[in-house]
């Protein structure tokens, strides 16, 4: 079937800042005390440490994309003859098909769509900030950070910004390393795995070549077979920290073969549209596609698909993104 694309909430020729305090990612997190400044400084010392925890941006490097050439010279994508559709797009460094799947009818509906994507070179497979900073609470909407990086294809990523932990390797450059979870590695060999942070660090993983990390979870796919025990994982067990369990929205990232990926973006809390998926359902998807490896990404109103400037999917069954860290993306 051929992907329906909504137009952005914001568009490319915007500032790709971030949304207004008020719409920032609170309700899931933050807003446990409150919407703004206000609600918090009722709460003295406590409302103090929780704004600037969870609501001030601290941003730890301006210009990241400036960072890449320091470390790991990424291939440039040639988009030179490169042809596109609503649905697909081909070029010397990349080919790109977008499915949109329905199952099930009624209150037991499901629409997810699918973006098969080869690439020449693993490189062409890049992270993108919010605002090109890297660092707590910077968020903006994904098309606007698609935008921001020329993508061709985008998903959003794993909302590093949330959290102070994690091991960050990104476009070959070490950003954080403080391993609390289950990751996956991309490697510059198109290779792709699960792996425990707690059990590595950066620098090692660097110099096996790693290109990229993603530090969510959990790893729902390994070997080709759905992982056992992801229906009761954790991600955050500090403040604010809800389930990331029963049918839900979600964002993943798979792999095939070697250069060879699976993006899916599954809509869902939109009865008759989309219920969402449990996260066995989100790993079964996978393996009906071939993936042999597969990890779960940020989820919920920040699942979001974007496609040569345009929403695919359908957040909440509102059409409207909502702001985030950080993308994974094609290079266009």
């Amino acid at each position: 079937m051929t992907a329906t694309l909504i137009p952005p909430t914001q568009t490319p020729s915007q500032p790709p800042g971030p949304e207004p305090v008020g719409s920032r990612r609170m309700g899931r997190r933050a807003a446990l005390y409150g919407i703004g400044g206000v609600a918090f400084a009722g709460l003295g010392a406590t409302g103090g440490w929780a704004l600037n925890r969870y609501v001030v941006d601290h941003v730890e490097v301006s210009n990241a994309s400036e960072q890449t050439s320091t470390a790991i010279q990424a291939v440039a994508a040639d988009t030179t003859g490169a042809t596109s559709s609503a649905d697909s797009y081909t070029s010397d460094t990349a080919t790109i098909k977008i499915t949109k799947v329905v199952t099930g009818s009624g209150s037991d509906q499901v629409t997810y769509f699918v973006a098969d994507v080869t690439v020449s070179d693993a490189t062409i497979v890049k992270s993108a900030f919010a605002n090109d900073q890297f660092g707590q609470n910077i968020i903006a909407y994904p098309s606007a950070i698609a935008a921001q990086a020329g993508a061709v294809l985008a998903i959003n990523g794993d909302y590093y910004g949330f959290r102070d932990t994690g091991i960050q390797i990104r476009n070959g450059v070490i950003y954080r390393d403080a391993g609390a979870r289950e990751g996956l590695a991309f490697y510059k060999d198109g290779s792709m795995k699960l792996y425990d942070e707690t059990a590595t660090n950066a620098k090692t993983l660097l110099s096996e070549g790693v290109w990229q990390t993603l530090s969510f979870g959990p790893g729902l796919v390994e070997g080709g077979k759905v992982r056992s025990g992801i229906e009761s994982v954790e991600v955050d067990t500090n403040f604010g920290n809800h389930s990331i369990q029963g049918q839900q929205p979600r964002t993943g990232i798979g792999l095939i073969g070697n250069n060879h990926l699976l993006f899916v973006a599954a809509d869902g809390r939109s009865p008759g549209y989309s219920r969402g998926v449990t996260m066995t359902e989100f790993a079964e998807i996978f393996v009906s596609l071939g993936a042999e490896v597969a990890y779960n990404l940020d989820g919920g109103g920040s699942t979001a698909m974007i496609f040569q400037g345009n929403l695919v999917n359908n957040p909440l069954g509102k059409g409207q993104e909502r702001g985030t860290s950080d993308i994974v993306y094609i290079a266009g």
